[in-house]
């Protein structure tokens, strides 16, 4: 159906006798070019999409960090009293490594800047109980960390746990 519009009277009329489009397809494609001319732009920007929601964070976090400050205890404690540098370093080499490798099983990276605590105590057996208390907190966190941990993190999880037992057995 052609549409005509005669000058003389301004109406639209449908012709029958050839090819063409109803006024209505006509009106039905113009609000279709309109809007998806409207609204293509938009799409490309993420207007529509919105911000995804950060992921939840992980149960092994909290043992991550731990494992940050006990590494920076120790190396508070080795400012403190150069003299326990070479019992310390090795224990607060294997945190920065199990705070580390934590990160890389979860997929996340480990947060940027450290831990600055402060050493506790003034002497030396002042030190090395302050950082035996902050093992064994630790220790009891990794155990039950593994303890509750699927398979596949309960093997890096008892390796912490283990490491942290011979930490306190280093302290004494």
């Amino acid at each position: 159906m052609v549409l005509t519009c005669p000058v003389a009277t301004g109406r639209w009329t449908a012709n029958d006798g050839g090819p063409g489009r109803t006024r209505r397809a006509l009106l039905r494609t113009g609000a279709l070019l309109a809007a998806g001319g409207a609204t293509a732009p938009l799409t490309g920007c993420d207007l529509f999409d919105g911000d995804e929601p950060p992921p939840p964070p992980d149960p092994l976090e909290p043992l991550a960090a731990e494992a940050r400050e006990l590494a920076a205890r120790h190396r508070a404690a080795i400012a403190a009293d150069p003299g326990l540098a070479d019992r310390l370093t090795p224990i607060a080499d294997a945190h920065a490594a199990h705070a580390d490798e934590i990160h890389r099983l979860i997929g996340r990276p480990a947060p940027t800047g450290s831990p600055g605590p402060q050493p506790s105590g003034g002497d030396r057996d002042g030190l090395l109980a302050g950082l035996r208390e902050a093992e064994q907190r630790g220790r009891k966190a990794a155990a039950q960390a593994c303890a509750e941990a699927p398979g596949e993190r309960a093997a890096l999880l008892g390796s912490i746990t283990a490491a942290r037992a011979t930490h306190l057995e280093a302290l004494k």
